[in-house]
């Protein structure tokens, strides 16, 4: 496979973009190789500048969830692109999906449009705070929210210890008020909460963790954490920017039955254009200004072309949720053939999977937090992703993200994609 005009293009970028990318993971530092240019991408595929064409699981890291170029998203995004591309003022499509995210997602009665899943994050946090008028949040060792300062932190020494920023640039000072506990563990949360449930303004989490690789939560673990933050006053913020309208109609608030005070989403609620959204129960959501003291803004929030693709995708959604029954099979489907290789050629690998979510780690532990995450043979994954690639099968580059399966999967992907783990199997046994 020659890749070498990527190649070329690569040595380009660097000289202008540090190093040569927008957002770090796509450098392809982790399986030691340099990046795919894309050129464009139709239903399943991707194809990059070389010419070579690749089944995609990344979806642009999860919004094409009814694949790339779908006609009615296309089609809406052109209608509002020749009514003009950015008013800074109301439009009827705000308000449109607005009420299809409140009428899909039982627990959210008012919605605030923003451009990123960062933005909504950021801005449910510093809701929860100015509603709360306390100060502390609690986040989970593993689970990513955006890079705002109050959520680059790592976790600190010990299960109930405040955590340390993670990045250059983010003051210490920020990181006291965040509190770094491990997922999945319930008894960490209650002891933080025995200890200072009276200061602690919210929690936030994944539902599924998506980025220290696919994490399911332990049955009962998300419904605990709801019970005790109602017990304590606190808000409970549910992220749902990777999980939003992928897990279910109504996300893993539906598929898991939970009640959330404030969820996140970003994503697919904007087919493919940049978007978030952050909503909620309306006494919290009556804090952000202009009817509340909370202030966020944003030039583009509400973006028509943005709000025509996510309506048109939703819309779609909600008029055909058999895609949901399908697209479970097939994530089940991959699930049991990479299991099957690699108990054929002896490799310890655990495969984690929730709907279109899976991840294949590489390792002869289950994988429940970021701890047992970590302890995946990084190597092998290196190896697996490389000759995947070779065969057509474009992955994320990195042990700790998901695979994510789309509607525009065809049974010949599936067939052709665990046709190349096995060989990958043979490989690494």
């Amino acid at each position: 496979m020659d890749t070498s005009k990527s190649k070329t293009a690569f040595d380009e970028a660097k000289k202008y973009i540090p190093g040569g990318v927008n957002s770090p993971v796509r450098a392809f530092k982790n399986v030691g190789t340099y990046p795919l240019f894309i050129e464009r991408a139709n239903g399943s595929k991707i194809y990059d500048i070389d010419g070579n064409e690749y089944i995609d699981y990344v979806g642009s890291w999860g919004p094409m969830f009814l694949g790339h170029c779908k006609e009615i998203v296309l089609e809406a995004v052109k209608e509002a692109c020749d009514k003009g591309m950015s008013f800074g003022a109301p439009c009827l499509a705000e308000t449109e999906l607005a009420k299809r995210i409140c009428s899909l997602v039982p627990c959210v009665d008012v919605v605030r449009m923003v451009n990123s899943g960062t933005e909504a994050t950021m801005s449910a946090i510093r809701l929860a705070r100015g509603y709360t008028g306390r100060n502390i949040i609690i986040k989970f060792e593993g689970c990513y929210h955006g890079h705002s300062d109050s959520l680059l932190i790592k976790a600190g020494s010990g299960a109930a210890t405040f955590g340390s920023a993670s990045s250059a640039g983010v003051p210490e000072d920020f990181a006291k008020y965040t509190l770094v506990l491990p997922y999945n563990d319930i008894d960490a949360i209650e002891d933080a909460f025995e200890k200072m449930g009276n200061e602690i303004a919210g929690v936030i989490i994944e539902p599924v963790a998506g980025n220290m690789g696919v994490v399911p939560p332990k049955d009962g673990y998300l419904q605990k954490i709801r019970e005790i933050t109602k017990k304590y006053g606190s808000v409970f913020i549910v992220d749902e920017v990777m999980t939003g309208f992928r897990l279910s109609a109504s996300g893993a608030i539906g598929r898991f039955g939970l009640d959330a005070d404030i969820v996140t989403f970003g994503k697919i609620i904007g087919g493919g254009m940049p978007v978030g959204a952050y909503g909620g129960k309306r006494e919290i959501m009556e804090f952000v200004s202009p009817t509340g003291p909370v202030y966020q803004a944003g030039t583009l929030s509400g973006n028509p072309l943005a709000m025509a693709a996510g309506n048109a995708q939703i819309k779609y959604l909600q008029e055909n949720p058999y895609i949901y029954e399908e697209i479970e099979q097939k994530g089940a489907y991959l699930e049991s053939e990479f299991k099957k290789s690699a108990e054929k050629y002896g490799v310890n690998v655990r495969v984690n999977r929730v709907g279109s979510m899976m991840s294949v780690f590489f390792t002869d532990n289950d994988v429940t937090n970021f701890e047992t995450a970590s302890k995946s043979n990084t190597e092998k994954f290196k190896v697996y992703f490389n000759e995947m690639l070779k065969q057509g099968i474009y992955l994320a580059p990195s042990q700790f993200e998901s695979l994510f399966l789309s509607d525009a999967h065809t049974k010949a992907d599936l067939e052709k994609t665990a046709a190349a783990f096995d060989k990958v199997m043979e490989i690494l046994r």
